[in-house]
């Protein structure tokens, strides 16, 4: 895939959709900026206007979010509408805000149940265990550690900016900018030891994004600039959605060990996330979920609709539980919620073909070239 600067010329009418086999995603056009533009967003792109026409998805009428409507020249993005569509505000995934709320109820309990059996503890003069200890002050564990993690990257991350990662850098002040947020939060490249992965978080007032160091190639370009717009977006829309907040992270305290119910909800972030990801690039999510796939190197042999397709094939108990009792949803779901926009990613239940879906199997019999290695030197 060619940076964004050297691509050929496109043909008239805007460029190609690359994934043609996604629903032939229309591209959004620039449109000029107003005199009302926020004057943080110096250098981001111009916000997208929806062209009339909305583009439909590959399983027939059915429209890209929920009645996405064009988008007039010039609207700021807190003013845009929310959808699963390219176009607008991105959506937040309907199962996140109740799973919150219990998971904060059912933290807020444990945290006072602690703190009177602590209570008692020590008026019967005997030690509470170190699980009462940790829960009665959980707000300073969760302060200490988001302290801690923060401090790590000022100190060993390499922090991008217009002369460091430069590329990186504008990836991130232009999904700031796209999903109208008031100040673009610091970015920093750490070392990746061939983990693909990125994370966001936050201190105080402060909130960053951190990148791994194999998603980009020698030289800090990127080696999937769109698929890295689409994990850059997903990252900073965690920050945008509000999931690096301290008070957040605190109600979801216990969420890690709630079997099913923490699970769920963090996996339901990670859907809301993805769909500022998917605002943010589209046409970076095949490319995306293959390089979490199959890595940043063999991602071209992976075909994104086979894949998506099994989906709805893969079934029984265990990929039932799998999914349930993972913080991310499985890739196979995962690619089927980014490649059907016409409906949120299915956090229980697996996805099911609509009613004149294409018949699956009919792919390419290959998918892209490896470039070969170089020979190793004989010693």
């Amino acid at each position: 895939m060619q940076p964004h600067d050297s691509q050929p010329p496109q043909p008239a009418g805007g460029p190609a959709d690359p994934y043609p086999a996604l629903g032939g995603w229309a591209q959004a056009q620039d449109v000029t900026a107003t005199p009302s533009e926020p004057p943080w967003y110096p250098s981001s792109p111009q916000y997208p206007a929806a062209p009339y026409g909305i583009p439909t998805s590959q399983y027939g009428a059915t429209p890209y979010g929920y009645g996405v409507a064009p988008v007039p020249p010039g609207t700021p993005p807190q003013r845009q509408p929310r959808g699963l569509s390219p176009y607008g505000m991105p959506a937040r995934h309907p199962w996140e805000i109740p799973l919150l709320v219990v998971v904060c109820v059912i933290t807020t309990l444990a945290m006072l149940i602690a703190v009177a059996a602590c209570i008692d503890l020590v008026l019967d003069r005997k030690l509470p265990s170190i699980y009462l200890i940790i829960l009665v002050f959980a707000p300073i564990v969760v302060w200490f550690l988001r302290g801690m993690t923060y401090a790590t990257m000022r100190v060993n991350g390499v922090k991008m900016s217009p002369t460091q990662f430069p590329e990186g850098y504008q990836l991130v002040v232009e999904a700031a900018a796209r999903f109208g947020m008031a100040k673009v939060p610091d970015a920093y490249v750490v070392l990746g030891n061939g983990q693909i992965n990125a994370f966001a978080s936050g201190h105080g007032f402060r909130r960053f994004v951190a990148v791994y160091s194999d998603l980009f190639e020698i030289g800090g370009a990127a080696r999937e600039p769109d698929a890295l717009a689409f994990i850059i977006g997903h990252e900073v829309g965690h920050i945008a959605a509000g999931h690096t907040s301290y008070w957040r992270q605190l109600g979801m305290f216990v969420a890690p060990s709630l079997p099913i119910v923490g699970s769920s909800l963090i996996r339901s972030q990670e859907y809301t996330a993805d769909n500022h990801g998917y605002c943010n690039r589209h046409v970076g999510a095949p490319g995306a979920m293959s390089t979490l796939a199959a890595g940043k190197y063999l991602n071209k042999l992976v075909g994104f609709d086979e894949m998506a397709d099994r989906a709805a094939i893969e079934k029984g108990f265990f990929v039932w539980i799998g999914n349930a009792m993972s913080s991310h949803p499985v890739l196979t779901w995962r690619m089927w919620a980014l490649r059907d926009r016409s409906r949120h990613g299915k956090l229980f239940l697996r996805p099911s073909r609509p009613a004149g879906a294409p018949p699956a199997g009919s792919y390419p019999s290959n998918y892209g070239e490896v470039p070969a290695l170089p020979p190793k030197p004989v010693p």
